[in-house]
């Protein structure tokens, strides 16, 4: 039963990070290599949207819906749950207990600067990863769960949001990071 309940996480990590990262024929990699690339890839692509959008449409959504975020309030979100999960993942104090970005940032440039410390306090969760690192279990509430799988959450609800905020770029008539990227390498490839 415990390897079956590995299955659903190994498809939701690659879901959320195979177009990222293409493996060279031969080459192996491990757990902890592939969630670095997979959160390398995240954020980067969040970043460079978070940058993309004009301030003036940060307050935009594709709904009037109460419940819908903001573009900007992604990105807090986004935050929020990084400080959270690798704080966890680290075991250290979350940095940013009692606040939300989310709900306190208002201008671009705070909702930037918190994204930002998001990932910086983020990295050290995945470049300290090993692949016996990733499996040593973590305090998380009442119980203990995989270090790998709370940074499997911190992969898979960066990319859902990332997903999300594409529609809001091209509503705006913006091209995705991700999107250009891959213009790029097509580009690239074409030239050769």
């Amino acid at each position: 039963m415990r390897g079956n309940s590995c299955l659903p996480v190994a498809c939701l990590l690659f879901a959320a990070t195979a177009s990222a990262q293409f493996i060279p024929a031969g080459q192996k990699v491990g757990l902890a290599a592939f969630l670095q690339g997979g959160y390398g890839g995240l954020k980067m692509n969040l970043t460079q949207a978070a940058e993309k959008m004009p301030e003036a449409d940060y307050a935009s959504k594709p709904s009037s819906m109460a419940e819908v975020r903001t573009y900007g309030q992604i990105f807090g979100h986004v935050a929020d749950a990084q400080f959270f999960q690798c704080a966890t993942a680290r075991g250290v104090p979350n940095p940013n207990q009692g606040k939300s970005i989310e709900r306190e940032a208002k201008t671009k440039a705070e909702i930037v600067k918190g994204l930002a410390d998001s990932f910086a306090f983020s990295d050290p969760a995945f470049a300290s990863l090993t692949d016996a690192s990733a499996m040593e279990l973590v305090k998380q509430g009442e119980g203990e769960i995989a270090r790998s799988a709370v940074l499997v959450g911190v992969v898979a609800h960066g990319s859902e949001m990332y997903g999300i905020c594409t529609v809001y770029l091209r509503a705006k008539n913006l091209v995705p990071p991700s999107t250009e990227m891959m213009q790029q390498m097509r580009g690239r490839r074409g030239g050769q």
